[in-house]
């Protein structure tokens, strides 16, 4: 079953999505192919396996526009997709890794 639970909205620019799937090949490509396809950029993304891989945690840092609600949507949509949550960009998850590429 899919759902979307919307725990923080953003005050920028940019959002985290975080997507729990299932783990095998071909599900980033179909999640990323999605937001490709609708000529969004992909700023970061970083996938973890889960539950002794059996699924994955994915989050991508991307632009926050007007549309992005329409793209989380379809994302839940996707078969191998149990659920989305949407983070503000100051989500930790990335927080630590801008600081050390920089």
């Amino acid at each position: 079953m899919n759902s979307i639970a919307k725990t923080t909205q953003t005050a920028g620019s940019r959002a985290v999505l975080e997507i729990d799937v299932n783990n095998h090949t071909g599900v980033m490509s179909h999640v990323a192919g999605l937001f490709s396809r609708r000529a969004c950029n992909i700023e970061a993304i970083l996938c973890m396996p889960l539950d002794g891989g059996a699924t994955s945690r994915i989050w991508l840092l991307l632009n926050a526009e007007e549309r992005l609600e329409q793209m989380i949507k379809q994302v839940a949509k996707l078969e191998d997709v149990y659920e989305v949550r949407r983070h503000g960009a100051d989500h930790g998850v990335f927080k630590d890794l801008e600081a050390y590429f920089r």
